[in-house]
């Protein structure tokens, strides 16, 4: 399974990099999407851009509703599972749009942490 995080951070003390690491220790295949380059949790490179071919199951936001509209089209593309606005990230009309572009998406307020620790993930 692959997630896409968007709004991937390099500093240890972000929600965004505690989830890196541990969707990493359960398995996952994670693309880190941020504004600006750097390393998040395991090393990996944090993407400035969408990846190219890449099969996402799922996406996480850690990015504040006013700068979520931008990714609306590269979200839709992707066509991903679940998208999960996390504490702080919800935006009941930004995810009406895209239950309306992504019928078969589950689109969920939830908490990715949260998600993992229940073994929901």
């Amino acid at each position: 399974m692959s997630t896409l995080i968007i709004g991937a951070s390099s500093k240890p003390d972000r929600y965004a990099y505690e989830a890196a690491r541990r969707l990493l220790a359960i398995g996952e295949t994670v693309y880190p999407l941020g504004y600006r380059a750097g390393k998040t949790a395991g090393d990996l490179d944090i993407l400035t851009e969408f990846p190219d071919e890449a099969q996402i199951d799922s996406i996480t936001l850690y990015l504040r509703p006013s700068l979520q509209k931008e990714y609306f089209e590269q979200i839709v593309a992707l066509a991903p599972k679940r998208i999960i606005f996390n504490p702080g990230t919800e935006n009941p009309a930004f995810q009406q749009r895209l239950q309306a572009a992504l019928p078969q998406a589950e689109i969920m307020a939830a908490c990715t942490l949260v998600l993992i620790n229940l073994e929901q993930y």
